[in-house]
């Protein structure tokens, strides 16, 4: 036998037993296949429809993730200045509230010195008007040792006190 050129009963038989597994194969081999084709098919095309849904979801992420970082900036440009303001403010009112004190502490320094001025000038008149009484009191001494000087002293006071009171 021959397989290049085979007999006619060998061909039969090859055809009748190629025609049973065909049979069985589509009974019973096909379906299962093609069902198990058609899942792997539904499962790949579902794996696609998601990971496109990702895809979209994760622009619009990064879409969401730009937009908060936008606002971020925004928001730590507007703190930063409410801050530069606020420091600002707070400067001015320091420098305002310094010159204050300063002001207030030389006007106190100002009437102080002009109270000390003033008792030194106190102290000065009354140690000249004592040096005064002093020294007049040493020439009246000396001026009026005598009984008759004295009651012709005395006797012009009274006279000058006299007319000043009718002058007043």
């Amino acid at each position: 036998m021959s397989l290049i050129t085979p007999e006619f009963g060998l061909l039969f038989w090859m055809t009748v037993i190629f025609a049973i597994v065909f049979f069985l194969l589509a009974k019973f081999g096909f379906p299962v296949i093609t069902d198990m084709v058609r899942k792997r098919q539904e499962r790949i095309d579902r794996s696609l429809k998601d990971a496109r849904e990702i895809e979209a979801r994760m622009g619009q992420m990064v879409e969401e993730h730009a937009r908060m970082l936008d606002e971020a900036r925004k928001e730590q440009a507007q703190i930063l200045r409410e801050a530069t303001d606020t420091r600002n403010k707070i400067l001015a009112t320091a420098k305002d509230e310094a010159r204050e004190e300063a002001a207030k502490i030389l006007a106190e320094a100002r009437t102080e010195i002009e109270a000390e001025k003033e008792a030194a000038l106190r102290d000065v008149r009354k140690e000249v008007a004592v040096l005064s009484v002093s020294i007049a009191e040493k020439i009246l001494r000396k001026e009026l040792s005598e009984d008759k000087e004295q009651r012709e002293y005395i006797d012009r006071m009274v006279e000058e006190t006299v007319r000043e009171q009718a002058q007043s």
